[in-house]
């Protein structure tokens, strides 16, 4: 809006002809209904990710910090390394080649709406959330394993509480200031896409708007997505701020 009203404006005092700022007021909708069009898909498979991802990156680093100490906590921790060294990339050529093209358990590209929208965002979904896994999962573990070795842990124990009951109550809730860091405000960068996943898997989301327009020089476009992805991120970062208020009592917003 404050670009049309911007180009309006330079009409009226003769710095832009009619012409061109009606080029440029239907040049800002066209983008707008494309980013509005696009930002359906992108959420579509950016969220799974996000709720399954961390969701499974917190399980696996709670178990590895209950089992501490033993060979499934150092052979977990060999996995996580492991799956931190891989690419992305192959990720998504191995399980393309594997599951869509030997396999040929779900499409190897594309998307549709409606029922079917399952089976396009089955495989990206899934690779997506193995290629962050490895990452995650250690550093959550890295969290627990700190928060275990406090005062406050020792001291539920000694009033006879049961280790699940003092990870899941009481580690994993004091843990939640960095894991909110980490996750909160990558929240609204949801609507974003992903750049590389919605390439490869030809989902027509943000992020492939965003190469797309890189490619063919559209420099509008990318200006847009800058910007967009700018107010997103602000707002994923004030979301974090008061998300520290409702994990910590002791933390106020003034």
């Amino acid at each position: 809006m404050a670009s049309k009203a911007h180009a309006q404006m330079l009409a009226e005092v003769g710095l832009l002809t009619a012409e061109e700022a009606g080029q440029i007021v239907a040049t800002l909708d066209a983008i707008a209904g494309e980013i509005e069009r696009r930002a359906l898909p992108s959420l579509a498979l950016a969220l799974p990710v996000f709720v399954v991802g961390l969701g499974l990156s917190i399980t696996i680093a709670l178990g590895l910090a209950f089992f501490r100490g033993t060979y499934l906590d150092f052979w977990g921790v060999v996995v996580l390394v492991v799956m931190m060294s891989v690419s992305a990339l192959f990720f998504i050529v191995a399980g393309q080649f594997v599951l869509a093209r030997v396999l040929q358990l779900v499409p190897i590209s594309g998307f549709e709406g409606g029922a079917d929208t399952w089976r396009f965002l089955l495989l990206p979904v899934a690779i997506s959330v193995v290629a962050r896994l490895g990452p995650e999962a250690r550093f959550y573990r890295t969290l627990f394993l700190e928060e275990i070795s406090k005062d406050y842990v020792r001291t539920a124990r000694s009033k006879g509480l049961s280790d699940p009951a003092v990870l899941f109550g009481h580690v994993l809730r004091n843990a939640l200031i960095p894991i909110l860091s980490n996750s909160v405000a990558f929240i609204p960068l949801l609507f974003m896409g992903s750049l590389i996943t919605e390439s490869f898997f030809s989902i027509p989301g943000l992020g492939n708007y965003l190469i797309e327009a890189i490619g063919s020089q559209d420099f509008a476009i990318v200006r847009a997505m800058v910007f967009v992805g700018s107010v997103l991120y602000i707002i994923g970062l004030i979301l974090t701020d008061i998300s520290y208020s409702w994990a910590d009592p002791r933390i106020r917003l003034q």
